[in-house]
């Protein structure tokens, strides 16, 4: 059986990192606008990569949950036939484990160099402008995909997605695209799990509700991605 699984901003925020948006729209207190866009980093390219040193710092204090080890095992049973894309830009799936995780977002602990083009694992801050251990040129930013930038890799997700036998959400709000039309794109069954219907539930052919971390006994309403065949 071929599986693919897309996680969002909710399997992270059991785990005590913020989703995107609040309520409000806000990122932490921040209009995503000034610090989530090309514009936002050309204009104050110290206030970005501030925000960045922060959240790159908050990953120290978290660790992985439940979700993110059943992730794992069912990895373990379906090896290559397994495929996670997460929309996350941490990096809990990899320290639970989970060794093909594809991340259209990029990821925090990276860093673009835009004049050599080269990325480079990193874990310390950004808004000194240190150089590039490539090229030394000062040019490095996160390498994230910003707002009006495309998501990384979407060839392949395609791919698996038209070639799968099970789509699974996991954690997301229905809301932000291309991801939000994964669901259109899978030729096999498709499932939600969610703390709350999406805006995109009814696309799928089942919606279960409950915090993505949580462990309750088969026919629960849990949404515990118990997957295992």
């Amino acid at each position: 059986m071929k599986v693919v699984v897309l996680t969002g901003a909710g399997i992270s925020a059991e785990s005590g990192l913020s989703t995107f948006r609040d309520s409000g729209g806000l990122w932490e207190g921040h209009d995503p606008m000034r610090v989530a866009t090309p514009e936002a980093y050309a204009d104050d390219p110290g206030l970005v990569q501030r925000f960045y040193d922060d959240r790159r710092a908050a990953l120290s204090r978290v660790e992985p949950h439940a979700a993110h080890h059943a992730l794992v095992r069912l990895e373990q049973a379906l090896g290559e036939d397994l495929l996670v894309v997460t929309q996350n830009v941490d990096d809990l799936h990899e320290r639970a484990g989970l060794e093909r995780v594809h991340h259209i977002h990029g990821r925090l602990l990276s860093a673009w160099c835009t004049a050599c083009d080269e990325r480079h694992e990193w874990s310390g801050s950004l808004a000194d402008a240190p150089p590039c251990p490539g090229c030394g040129s000062r040019s490095l930013r996160p390498d994230i995909v910003w707002c009006g930038e495309i998501p990384y890799g979407m060839d392949l997700v395609e791919a698996a997605l038209w070639d799968c036998d099970l789509f699974v959400s996991i954690g997301t709000s229905g809301l932000v695209y291309p991801a939000a039309a994964f669901v259109h794109w899978a030729r096999g069954a498709t499932l939600e799990l969610n703390l709350e219907r999406s805006a995109g539930a009814t696309d799928f052919d089942e919606s279960r509700q409950g915090p993505p971390g949580s462990s309750s006994p088969p026919g629960s309403t849990s949404c515990s991605p118990d997957l295992t065949p």
